[in-house]
């Protein structure tokens, strides 16, 4: 088979060939052959367990980013929920600001922001100060769901 994705599963989920799988300490991990290699990437939902807080919540994705971080991982995602006390991360933009400030390297990315919630010049103009904040380190995904409980 020819082109990237193919050869990026096989480099991901195949048994090497020729050694182990190895890490070059860049969130990249690839087998000792130089197959293709695969960032790695945590898509963290800030979750709010039984007897926490959100803000408990929040300093864990702080703590998370930056094991990830030290551990070479590519890029760190948040997520925009609404409505949903289990889960405190609903916006984006605030908490990535808040990550950048804890982290150094680490790629940071919204997965997504839930577009029809918001203005889309805001967005522009908050992921735009962002990637001010920490140039070269923010993504911008964006999504579409509404956001809001069906009765509403």
């Amino acid at each position: 088979m020819t082109g990237g994705c193919p050869r990026l599963y096989r480099a991901a989920n195949d048994p090497p060939r020729g050694g182990a799988p190895v890490s070059n300490g860049n969130g990249i991990r690839a087998t000792a052959r130089g197959t293709a290699p695969v960032p790695l990437s945590v898509l963290d939902l800030a979750t709010v367990g039984s007897g926490t807080t959100a803000a408990q919540a929040l300093r864990t994705s702080v703590e998370l980013a930056r094991t990830a971080e030290t551990h070479g991982f590519h890029r760190f995602w948040v997520a925009e929920h609404h409505s949903m006390p289990g889960i405190a991360s609903s916006s984006p933009a605030v908490l990535l600001a808040h990550l950048a400030a804890h982290t150094g390297t680490l790629r940071l990315g919204s997965g997504g922001v839930m577009l029809p919630n918001h203005a889309p010049l805001v967005v522009a103009e908050q992921f735009g100060t962002l990637e001010a904040l920490a140039p070269g380190r923010i993504d911008l995904g964006l999504g579409r769901a509404p956001g809001t409980d069906r009765a509403t």
